[in-house]
């Protein structure tokens, strides 16, 4: 199944695309996980071992916390565990904001359903059948695994050409150019071009050409010139 975008109205009006995790690498955050567990588990049991029947007793509080307190503290504190982390994903809620308690418990207790009858089965046609990607913990308690954008490394470069556009533009219209320019240098150079193809009547361009543009349009609008 290949990852999609939800789009979600925030209540200021703006609408913000949430690119949704497919299977694949959601699976691959959970053996991750999987495998911190069991690791912390492996690391710990020589040491509880030694504390007879005391450390037997803290080995189960372990177990539990590793198992059930590990995905749901790391998915309200951070919004990920270290295998969403190390894939790139974090979860949500519907729409777009950090992860609370309660739906957090309840996609993490819904694991159990998801697992049945064997490997995951129900969560994995949940997911293949859902838009979004969700399984069945994840549609009752209104979260989404997205994929987070990386950080740049540096500030990106600002684009110095100046072009005044060919037309007058109604005040929402000149808000949306800039936004574009502020908030396009974040975007893969793919959505850049999808979404300046979109206005491709305005730039007289399409693809890289009908980027740059936009930006030199939204530098004329900020009186950069």
């Amino acid at each position: 199944m290949l990852d999609t975008y939800r789009e979600v109205i925030t209540p200021e009006g703006v609408p913000l695309q949430l690119p949704a995790a497919g299977p694949v690498p959601r699976a691959l955050a959970w053996l991750i996980d999987l495998c911190v567990r069991f690791g912390v588990l492996a690391v710990m049991s020589p040491l509880l071992v030694a504390l007879g029947d005391f450390g037997q007793g803290l080995y189960l509080g372990l177990m539990f916390l590793m198992f059930w307190a590990y995905p749901i503290v790391l998915e309200v504190w951070f919004g990920r565990t270290l295998g969403k982390k190390v894939m790139g994903l974090r979860v949500v809620a519907r729409d777009g904001a950090p992860l609370g308690w309660m739906p957090a418990i309840v996609r993490n207790l819904l694991r159990t359903v998801d697992a049945l009858p064997f490997g995951y089965a129900l969560g994995l046609v949940t997911c293949l059948f859902d838009a979004h990607g969700r399984r069945l913990g994840d549609l009752v308690a209104g979260s989404l695994v997205i994929h987070t954008a990386p950080r740049p490394a540096a500030a990106p470069a600002r684009i110095e050409t100046v072009l005044a556009p060919p037309l007058p533009l109604q005040p929402g219209e000149q808000a949306a150019l800039v936004a574009f320019a502020e908030r396009a240098p974040a975007l893969s150079p793919g959505r850049q071009r999808e979404l300046a193809d979109i206005v491709s009547g305005l730039s007289h361009e399409r693809g890289q050409a009908g980027v740059l543009r936009l930006y030199a349009m939204a530098n004329w609008l900020l009186g950069r010139r």
